[in-house]
């Protein structure tokens, strides 16, 4: 009678339960897998001959049959090498069929039995708590990540034979237990005090940390870009507990969970080259993975040179910047990734970088000028809240032995203080940051005086504003009286925040 192991697999950024059943039959000797199983699931068959066979265990002679099911959704990775050989062994009455009842298992063999790590593991862990199992057994690589899941029994051990020790009472594991980490930003963030100058931009940039808006950077080569743009995780409010485990499920997942940090407590920042193709950017592939606006879920996306991207890769930003969401659809399945991110572009203001500096002369011809523009579609651009020119700076402002300009740590508690407004505020909603307000939100708190309604009509008619950049300028003026500490938006607030639109 074929027996059966209870297993895991991920589905977008949730787990999946996987039922693993075996049977051994009298035949010619044979291992075959079904259930929609990928190459790595497929390359099982040989580590876990090797892996019983040197944790001096017998591998069975006849036809096996592994069965993973449900059967209709494509398993992927090597975590199913564990419940497979487990599921050998109970078959062949090597380990007796009630040690393993309760348990779930999730494991990559390798050819010695030992146990190495898989990725996704976050996601699994929930799926298996939500089903109330008895224990959940991992690698020892992936014990700390495991345990992060509360009121879940994580058993960690380093090999096969360490497993079985503990699975017939022989040599019980001790439960893992989470390990405290520490929530502060490491010293060696990028700091605003060592940007000299710059003050427009840094105004713009604490903006977008406090309402969580878009921005580009246009200047010339050397202005100091990107590391304006580095500095803007330095400034950002600290993950909450659930937001990190949400990060660290999807950076597990991606496969780029530090093995010594199971849980991700900054601000990520990815600065993806402008090489990336378009799945690789926003996600997908036979397989949907995560893609880098997935990866930056909470965080910062950089993209440098924003024209140099592929044209196709760019609009497909379209929809994360939209709706937080990154949806990809396959004829077999269709999955959601979340993609709550911060866009960070920059670019020259033409091809050779010194169009409108004072101290160079611009060698674009008109023609270059115009096909540079047209890289980037105005409907791209009108999802970018603030667009700040970043001019280059004299000597006296750059110079080593200047005045230090204010520290991030300072900012950063006027960005908490207006962030901590908008909790209130959308308490009773799924929006977390004014950018992220509905119409109807936009309705409800961000009303205009008379004066102020008289200047955006004005701008309305004269920078022919969209719907979208309309909204979107409210939404702005919003954030920077959130940041002055008012309740109502006034006429300074409206005039800053069409400062920053892009004509």
């Amino acid at each position: 009678m074929p027996v059966m192991i209870l297993s895991a697999t991920t589905i977008g950024i949730d787990g999946c339960p996987v039922h693993v059943e075996a049977d051994v039959q009298n035949g010619l000797p044979n291992f075959t897998v079904v259930g929609l199983p990928d190459t790595a699931v497929q390359e099982s068959r040989e580590r876990v001959r090797s892996a019983l066979k040197a944790s001096g265990f017998s591998f069975p002679r006849g036809k096996v049959t592994v069965n993973l099911a449900p059967a209709d959704v494509k398993k992927a990775g090597p975590g199913f090498d564990l419940p497979m050989a487990l599921a050998l062994l109970v078959q062949t009455h090597q380990l007796p069929a009630a040690t393993c009842v309760g348990y779930a298992f999730i494991g990559e063999l390798g050819l010695d039995g030992t146990l190495r790590g898989v990725r996704g593991l976050l996601p699994m862990a929930r799926a298996m708590h939500e089903r109330k199992v008895r224990g959940l057994v991992v690698p020892s690589a992936n014990g700390q990540e495991a345990a992060l899941v509360d009121g879940l029994s994580v058993f960690a051990p380093q090999n096969l034979t360490e497993l079985i020790g503990h699975l017939t009472a022989v040599a019980p594991l001790v439960p893992v237990i989470a390990e405290e980490q520490s929530a502060a930003v490491p010293g060696e963030l990028p700091d605003f005090a060592h940007v000299r100058g710059q003050e427009q931009a840094k105004r713009a940039l604490t903006v977008a940390a406090a309402g969580g808006h878009n921005v580009l950077l246009v200047g010339p080569p050397g202005s100091g870009k990107t590391m304006l743009a580095r500095c803007l995780p330095s400034i950002l409010p600290y993950l909450s507990h659930d937001e990190a485990l949400d990060v660290t499920a999807i950076h597990s997942i991606g496969g780029i969970l530090p093995p010594d940090a199971p849980l991700q407590y900054h601000r990520p920042f990815r600065t993806p080259h402008h090489t990336t193709s378009t799945v690789a950017l926003v996600g997908g592939g036979s397989i949907p993975r995560p893609g880098e606006v997935s990866l930056a879920h909470h965080g910062v996306l950089y993209l440098d040179e924003l024209p140099e991207f592929p044209r196709q890769a760019l609009e497909a930003l379209r929809q994360p910047l939209e709706d937080g969401v990154v949806t990809v659809a396959r004829a077999a399945q269709c999955v959601q990734f979340p993609a709550e991110f911060t866009l960070v572009a920059s670019q020259n203001p033409c091809p050779c970088g010194y169009r409108g500096d004072p101290k160079r002369n611009c060698a674009c011809s008109p023609g270059q000028l115009l096909r540079y523009e047209r890289r980037i579609s105005g409907p791209l651009l009108d999802r970018i809240d603030l667009h700040v020119h970043v001019p280059r700076q004299d000597f006296a402002t750059i110079r080593v032995d200047s005045k230090p300009a204010e520290a991030s740590a300072i900012i950063r508690e006027r960005v908490q203080d207006a962030r901590t407004r908008q909790a209130k505020r959308f308490g009773h909603t799924s929006t977390h940051t004014n950018s992220r307000m509905t119409p109807k939100l936009v309705t409800e708190y961000c009303q205009v005086d008379q004066p102020s309604h008289a200047l955006l009509q004005q701008a309305v008619d004269q920078l022919h504003l969209s719907a979208r950049g309309y909204n979107r300028v409210l939404k702005v003026s919003r954030t920077i009286a959130d940041l002055a500490g008012c309740e109502k938006i006034t006429l300074s607030h409206v005039a800053e925040a069409l400062q920053y639109r892009g004509q």
